[in-house]
């Protein structure tokens, strides 16, 4: 007997017990253990980052997939069992929706038990349909592992897609707490590195209820994946890089505005001026400097003579205004239509002035549009940004901005979290600026895992991101994912910093999502290669 094999066997054999015990559960109790998987799945996302959750989610999904193939309706137990894993993943992972309908909660304070339970109870479908098409080729051994990992990224490309698309803690996401864990996005952007993640995770299972001789053999596959996912990226952030010369400098803006007074004209003008007193101070004399304003920070600056005329009197020569903005405009109906939108504003020989702009185009349902309008009016509904009788209107598209020599792609908030969407295919900017708002969503997990989503984003593009958040967290980071510099939550302050150089084009950025599609094909061609193998032995 090797001085292994009766440690491995002891662990073998708790793990058959335990997966024994999953398989073993039957009604409510096979629910609840889904529900809690779930829930547990969403605690290796930001905040909390207990990687390990992840692995015994998905391991456990797999199991109670293993226990719906002897149901008697297995592709409904299949299908409730996802749904139920799913309910509690986006439960956990997105309570914090609810936040915002108590900014105005004499208006709103009533749909948030309908949107806290909702918006999960719709998004765990997702993870039920995965489970069901699962169950429909469902195989013994590695070829499930196989199977499950490459239907639940897909399924998760689907949910980024589909109905203007909601990619909110892809389960790649775990691995973006550190630069080092998240590297390989470069290689094939989040849905990727949500392929990778959920095959290591759901490894453990792969011997499990076999009779396998080693039903242990699952987890140091897993290990050995993640030690290799986290080597390579402790070499890709140690490979040289442009150094920048650091003439272009950033000046990134939190005020902390608390969003009800941010929402409320009244506060407009002491919300501009205590943002421009964080964005005084001298530069060198040949450097250019971009001040960087959140979301929504200067509402209808373009119109604003007194503003533009004190920006003029106190920011520094050479620097360039990147402002959140609100502007209006009349359409063809002669009808006011209102944007989400970034002001650029720069010093003219009569002063600041907007000299161009770039309007949001991915808006957020039900929060900056009411889908339906007509109908959903009718009883009483309304979107939560008091702009417009149906919101804003939708801007253009992506586009690249090029102003004192440096060529920026703007997102707004919800924009920064859509991969290979950061600006105009092949139309590779030199930096990344975000702009946005969390502040409707108080001190919860979601302003962090959206931090995680802009750290990707600058990973899957090389490229480095100035990120303005009015209650936090602002962030510069660079084109490796690495924050260089950050404001916390719920503080007032600013980062002055040079400007990170772009990194050459990864391969993401020239392929987008290819590489995830030739991955998934080629797992799938493992999958059923090897049950034509099977069968021909028999």
């Amino acid at each position: 007997m090797s001085f292994w094999e009766k440690p491995l066997g002891r662990f073998g054999r708790w793990m058959e017990s335990g997966g024994g015990f999953v398989r073993g559960l039957s009604g409510w109790r096979r629910w609840c253990c889904a529900f809690l998987a779930g829930i547990g799945t969403a605690l290796a996302m930001a905040p909390v980052y207990v990687l390990p959750l992840l692995a015994l989610g998905f391991t456990t999904l797999v199991l109670l997939i293993d226990a719906a193939a002897t149901h008697p309706r297995p592709r409904r137990s299949a299908f409730v069992a996802g749904w139920f894993f799913g309910f509690g993943y986006f439960l956990a992972g997105v309570y914090w929706m609810a936040f915002s309908f108590f900014v105005q909660a004499d208006q709103f304070a009533w749909m948030a038990p309908f949107a806290v339970t909702g918006m999960p109870a719709f998004l765990a479908l997702f993870p039920a349909l995965a489970a069901l098409v699962c169950m429909a080729f469902w195989r013994p051994g590695w070829s499930r592992i196989l199977l499950f990992a490459v239907v639940w990224a897909v399924l998760e490309y689907v949910r980024g897609h589909i109905l203007t698309g909601l990619p909110w803690n892809l389960a790649g996401q775990a691995l973006a707490g550190t630069a080092v864990g998240a590297q390989t996005a470069a290689w094939y952007g989040a849905y990727g590195l949500s392929l990778v993640a959920v095959l290591l995770a759901a490894a453990p299972s792969a011997g499990l209820g076999q009779q396998s001789k080693r039903p242990w053999f699952g987890a140091p596959v897993m290990f050995a994946g993640v030690a290799l996912v986290l080597v390579t990226g402790f070499v890709r952030l140690t490979l040289p890089e442009p150094q920048g010369d650091g003439t272009n400098l950033v000046r990134i803006v939190q005020p902390n505005i608390p969003q009800r007074e941010k929402i409320d004209s009244d506060y407009w003008v002491r919300n501009f001026e205590r943002q421009l007193e964080h964005s005084i101070g001298a530069i060198p004399p040949d450097a250019n400097l971009y001040i960087i304003w959140p979301e929504n920070g200067a509402p209808l600056l373009s119109e604003a003579q007194r503003a533009l005329a004190m920006l003029s009197q106190q920011l520094p020569d050479r620097s360039l205004l990147i402002a959140g903005a609100v502007r209006r405009e009349m359409n063809a109906d002669e009808e006011m239509d209102y944007f989400n939108s970034i002001a650029i504003v720069e010093q003219t020989p009569q002063g600041r002035a907007v000299i161009d702009h770039y309007d949001k185009h991915h808006l957020v349902p039900f929060g900056e549009y009411l889908p339906f309008y007509d109908l959903l009016n009718a009883i009483g509904l309304a979107q939560l940004t008091p702009y417009g009788d149906s919101g804003f209107a939708f801007g253009s598209g992506p586009r690249v901005i090029e102003r004192h020599g440096t060529r920026f792609a703007p997102m707004i908030c919800y924009e920064a979290i859509f991969p290979g969407a950061s600006y105009p295919k092949g139309d590779r900017p030199d930096w990344l600026v975000t702009v946005t708002n969390d502040a409707w969503f108080g001190d919860t997990s979601g302003p962090r895992q959206h931090l995680d989503m802009a750290r990707l984003r600058s990973i899957e593009a090389g490229l480095p991101m100035a990120r303005s958040a009015n209650t936090g967290i602002s962030a510069l980071i660079d084109g490796k994912g690495r924050v260089l510099a950050r404001i916390k939550l719920y503080k007032a302050g600013k980062i002055d910093a040079p400007l990170p150089p772009p990194l050459p084009p990864t391969l993401y950025s020239r392929t987008g999502d290819w590489v995830f599609w030739i991955l998934c094909v080629a797992l799938m061609a493992a999958v059923f290669g090897a049950d034509r193998k099977t069968r021909s032995a028999d």
